[in-house]
């Protein structure tokens, strides 16, 4: 992760590669497009830590904010990236595995 944990607060964005064989644009460079995106966010200096994952599929759509919330595992999960590694495990299981629309 390139988050360095203690900042105020840490921010992870990328592209989400569900599919075998990808779409592309462009005849001469064929740029990969992505089917969805990823954003995960902590706050490890609020008391307690808190952190949110989103999941926005590439398509058109203008959906409440609460279709795209995660958890941080379950973000982990569809992309194999482990994003808060240096946090101290109790914190990083707590925060990773839950999360409150609410507090953001």
């Amino acid at each position: 992760s390139a988050c360095l944990v203690g900042s105020e607060m840490c921010k992870e964005t990328g592209p989400i590669l569900y599919d075998q064989r990808h779409r592309t644009i462009g005849k001469k460079h064929k740029i990969t497009v992505p089917e969805a995106f990823f954003k995960v966010v902590l706050c490890a200096d609020s008391n307690p830590p808190k952190a949110i994952g989103f999941i926005y599929k590439n398509a058109s759509g203008n959906h409440p904010l609460d279709s795209y919330v995660n958890t941080v595992d379950e973000v982990e999960r569809i992309t194999g990236i482990d994003f808060f590694p240096t946090l101290p495990d109790e914190i990083e299981e707590k925060v990773e595995a839950e999360y409150d629309l609410k507090l953001w």
